[in-house]
């Protein structure tokens, strides 16, 4: 009971810091690091993500994975309203079920998952792999959001961003439960920077409930594939993962369609005058 309320409150801190992050990022063309950085409230929200991850951790020294993760994928149902009560409005019934179907889906997804206790390592050729993989699908799916429609455009740049942040979650894994290399350090901070700029371009598209709920789909099922792919753990089978995939698809194509666009356009500055500088 304490690992699933600790990993509640957890997800509650990481939906505020995504919805913050979001808001500082709407409407602007090109949302850069650098000037995000110099903005108060993308900072809290970066503070609050971290301190979500952190309760996240905690959770799971303290309880089974079963228990803690269907709390995390609770961010995506708490981060719809912040977002909306920012933007100064309510979320409708339709964006909230179909955020419901894709948290269902995605929960049924994650708990089907086989647990693996074998030794996990990855060798040098085994980083330079995972890196290629992702940089490569990533790097599709940004090149195919310039086609795509508003909705489209920040699914794909926010599934680019989670395959980025799922290469991560991997690297991770590896360095905390594997014998020790430098490379896995040294290829860390590579797809964690990429993803966060992919994430904050998604964001400045202005439909946080596609982008996010894309996020919370992409990152766990890459970090799901690439320990198949090389780490040798097992996937699911049967019909049941199948299942929990068509609800995640449907609640995603129906939370695209109910999701509005939410912007917020940087305040253009006055041009200085002749008196401004007496």
């Amino acid at each position: 009971m304490l690992a699933a309320v600790i990993a509640l409150v957890g997800s509650l801190f990481f939906a505020l810091g995504a919805a913050l992050q979001q808001f500082e990022a709407a409407g602007t063309a090109r949302p850069g690091l650098l000037a995000l950085l110099r903005r108060p409230r993308w900072l809290l929200g970066g503070a609050s993500i971290v301190t979500g991850g952190g309760l996240h951790i905690v959770a799971l020294g303290l309880g089974p994975l079963t228990i803690v993760q269907p709390m995390g994928v609770a961010s995506l149902l708490f981060a719809l309203p912040i977002a909306a009560t920012l933007h100064g409005r309510r979320p409708s019934r339709a964006e909230l079920a179909a955020a419901g179907v894709v948290a269902a889906g995605l929960i049924g997804l994650v708990l089907l998952v086989p647990e693996h206790d074998g030794a996990t390592h990855l060798d040098p050729a085994g980083v330079l792999t995972l890196l290629g993989v992702a940089g490569a699908a990533a790097a599709l799916l940004w090149a195919g959001s310039f086609a795509a429609s508003a909705a489209g455009r920040a699914a794909l740049l926010a599934t680019s961003s989670g395959v980025l942040y799922g290469a991560t979650a991997t690297l991770m894994r590896v360095l905390v439960d594997g014998a020790w290399n430098w490379w896995y350090l040294l290829a860390l901070p590579v797809p964690a920077l990429l993803a966060l700029v992919m994430l904050q371009r998604a964001y400045a598209v202005g439909h946080f409930g596609v982008s996010f709920a894309a996020l919370q789909i992409a990152d766990p099922l890459t970090a799901v594939a690439f320990g198949a792919l090389l780490l040798g753990e097992p996937l699911p089978t049967g019909v049941l993962p199948v299942v929990a995939a068509a609800l995640t698809a449907a609640g995603t194509v129906a939370l695209a369609r109910t999701s509005p666009l939410e912007t917020r356009p940087d305040p253009i500055r006055p041009s200085l005058t002749t008196s401004d500088h007496a």
